[in-house]
């Protein structure tokens, strides 16, 4: 089978740049610095005319915890119906209850309604009590997969309980790993995982182009981007996966 990357972006800029270098997804996001929330309406539209390939849109909105109040949940439902009304491919969420198990009831409400759209339970996996339980949950949710570092920082770190959740997940849904993933790791994570989709943000810093900036703020004004070199590597790295 193929492996297949999929890369964050968090400005129209990124998704140009992602896209040009070969990646085969985009997870659309806004505010880096939290992790990732749901992007505006208008980034979204934008992003969705620019893309040939398959747009996933972010669905969280506040950063923080997975623990959404009855408030929170519709604005989710509503921004769950814009992105099916804008021609998304799919969405991305996480419920979780105070107790660190999977909201199965929210859950399956919202991919009830994202559908015929894709969705991916993001990395709020990876802060479940008892991941296996979660597993069998996301997948009864209607989930079609789940991006996750193992519970850990990095996938890498992770990727002893990546592997066995791909060995429990027999294909019923795909597990992404996410987190850290690198050109200079793909390969190894690959062979220890089974996996064969992966996410990465291929994070670049881009300096402001302003020509004056006030020394009194003391501030680089500096914004998230792809690094298109590194998608390249990376797709390398996983072109020689498929055929070794």
């Amino acid at each position: 089978m193929n492996c297949l990357l999929e890369t964050i972006a968090f400005t129209i800029d990124s998704c140009r740049i992602a896209q040009a270098a070969g990646a085969h997804r985009i997870e659309l996001c806004d505010s880096p610095g939290e992790g990732g929330t749901t992007p505006s309406f208008g980034f979204i539209k934008a992003a969705r005319k620019m893309l040939q390939i398959p747009l996933y849109v972010m669905i969280r909105p506040r950063g923080g915890d997975f623990l959404y109040s009855s408030d929170e949940f519709d604005i989710m439902k509503a921004d769950i119906k814009l992105c099916k009304e804008n021609g998304s491919d799919g969405i991305v969420l996480g419920l979780l209850n105070d107790d660190g198990s999977v909201d199965k009831k929210r859950t399956a409400q919202l991919a009830d309604l994202a559908y015929p759209m894709g969705v991916t339970f993001h990395r709020a996996f990876d802060r479940c009590a008892n991941p296996f339980e979660a597993l069998e949950h996301i997948i009864n949710s209607g989930c079609e997969r789940i991006l996750t570092s193992g519970q850990q920082p990095t996938a890498m770190e992770g990727v002893a309980l990546i592997a066995d959740l791909v060995k429990q997940a027999d294909e019923r849904i795909i597990i992404m790993p996410g987190s850290g993933v690198r050109s200079d790791n793909i390969i190894d994570l690959a062979k220890k995982t089974g996996a064969n989709e992966f996410h990465t943000s291929a994070k670049a810093m881009k300096k402001t182009e302003m020509k004056f900036l006030s020394s009194t703020m003391k501030e680089q004004l500096q914004s998230v981007t792809v690094d298109a070199e590194e998608v390249k590597k990376i797709l390398g790295s996983l072109s020689k996966i498929h055929w070794q």
